[in-house]
């Protein structure tokens, strides 16, 4: 066992830097990576005259305060006889970074960026991710447009993809947006300094709403976990905190949600193939039928997404304290989604949790390899080329890119219990109330609620499911290998 102390971030990041090496993730850019880098000086600039100037529009990105990979822009205008027509300007990431390039390989290898409580390990460098690449504010850039018609009920009523020059007008964050359209702060700096941004970003919300209700009404799950972030004074990491969903995520999560869906389509009405993000129906269902029966629900024996989110929406009304922990539960039982092939005329599995049949992934290139894919299958549509992607080459990266994210999700879990680890070290013995997050015979696992972390039921696990409520005393903890072993408390 360690002894507790000042949980560093260098600490942290030489922990992160051995997982990922251990899980076949790249922690470094190789020097021929850097080289290519080091070669690039301005941002792609492009004459065909098929390119749209849209710099004039009121372009703006919502996200969190420190973000500096922006990969997509958001506009709104409205449309006549229906609601509003949406915009979405995702970066053109492919017209700096080429196929079979070194930059490509390194983000073919890793798929994703890897956010992890010692900092960001990215995909892309830095240079083209957070600069040339990155939609930020004031700068002048090529984008992929997603536009798309919306009525009144949320109808998607017509869609269109083109290239475009865009320009982002402000650089707005999540929470000052939210509390602002909540009423419960003035607008920030940056929205009520550009004239008519104020009067979008409604419009914005409205739509947004619009997408939302259409959605759960076909069954989309409204599920509200709790992810954490770290806070650090300094170097020295000082706790974990919630972070939890506002308006303004929302916001921009149902635009992505359409955007992507749009995205998915369009390559199927061009007999293109395309990368889907499927999430197929829960194996556990039946687990997931036994917490709602305990809660005063019903659902019945074959999965159904739009009875699970009537449930959902119960539970929300009837205990908001405690539908982040069902939320959780429910999660967990539904298990992960992975990427699949769609080539023309086949149908891949939709996404349960979304309840919709067509969706990829495709608004975020600076951040994840599936989204470069599609962003370069939807180029060579546009421009009537030859795919630079083969079936079975498809197929393959399919299959990496889940392993990937599966091992990317692996090593942020084993840094956040790296950190509560050594948070967590100084308070052996202590008990606390937590919730059962995973049940296998790899183990149980529960999360606490102070600081919201997991760790494993080393004594006392028998009988014990996912979405149980159990008190747990810590018995120790590991920090190099992200250990924190709980064992159950029983009788008084």
């Amino acid at each position: 066992m360690n002894q507790p102390s000042l949980p560093r971030r260098d600490e942290l990041r030489v922990i992160a830097e051995r997982a990922m090496v251990q899980r076949g993730l790249l922690p470094d850019f190789s020097a021929a990576v850097l080289a290519e880098t080091d070669a690039l000086v301005t941002a792609a600039a492009e004459t065909d005259p098929s390119i749209r100037d849209l710099r004039g529009l009121l372009w703006c990105s919502i996200d969190n305060d420190d973000t500096r990979d922006l990969d997509q822009l958001t506009a709104v205008e409205s449309r006549p006889g229906g609601l509003a027509t949406i915009l979405v300007a995702v970066a053109d990431v492919d017209a700096m970074v080429k196929v079979g390039s070194a930059i490509d390989g390194h983000a073919r290898r890793n798929t994703t960026s890897v956010y992890t409580a010692a900092g960001v390990f990215p995909m892309l460098p830095e240079k083209l991710s957070t600069d040339l690449t990155s939609l930020g504010e004031g700068q002048v850039r090529l984008a992929l447009v997603i536009e798309l018609g919306i009525d009144a009920d949320g109808t998607l009523a017509e869609a269109e993809v083109y290239r475009a020059v865009v320009r982002n007008q402000a650089k707005l964050a999540y929470k000052g947006v939210a509390a602002w359209l909540d009423g419960a702060a003035p607008a920030p700096p940056r929205l009520a300094a550009v004239p008519g941004l104020e009067e979008q970003i409604r419009l914005q919300d409205r739509a947004a709403q619009a997408l939302k209700s259409l959605r759960r009404q076909h069954g989309a799950l409204s599920l509200e976990t709790l992810e954490t972030r770290p806070v650090f004074e300094g170097d020295v990491l000082i706790d974990l905190r919630p972070e939890e969903k506002n308006r303004a995520k929302q916001l921009i999560e149902d635009f992505m949600i359409a955007a992507n869906g749009m995205t998915a389509r369009y390559l199927d009405r061009k007999g293109i193939p395309s990368l889907r993000r499927v999430l197929r129906s829960p194996d556990r269902w039946d687990r997931i039928v036994e917490l709602a029966t305990g809660l005063g629900g019903r659902l019945g024996p074959v999965p159904s997404a739009p009875a699970l989110e009537e449930f959902l929406a119960e539970r929300r009304q009837a205990d908001p304290e405690r539908f982040p922990d069902l939320s959780l539960s429910i999660v967990k039982l539904l298990g992960s989604g992975e990427y699949a092939l769609e080539p023309p005329g086949q149908q891949a599995d939709g996404h349960f949790g979304l309840a919709v049949r067509d969706y990829s992934h495709s608004t975020a290139p600076n951040r994840r390899f599936p989204d470069l894919i599609t962003q370069r299958l939807l180029k060579a549509a546009l421009a009537g080329r030859p795919l630079p992607y083969g079936l079975d080459e498809l197929n393959a990266l399919a299959r990496h890119c889940t392993e990937q994210e599966d091992n990317a999700a692996k090593v942020e879990r084993q840094v956040e219990k790296s950190a509560a680890a050594l948070l967590l070290g100084s308070r052996i013995g202590e008990r606390f109330e937590a919730i059962v997050t995973g049940a296998s015979k790899k183990g149980t696992w529960v999360r606490i609620f102070q600081p919201p972390v997991e760790g494993k039921v080393v004594r006392g696990f028998e009988s014990l499911d996912v979405g149980d409520r159990v008190r747990v005393q810590l018995a120790g903890t590991n920090v190099e290998r992200g250990f924190i072993d709980f064992v159950r408390v029983t009788g008084a």
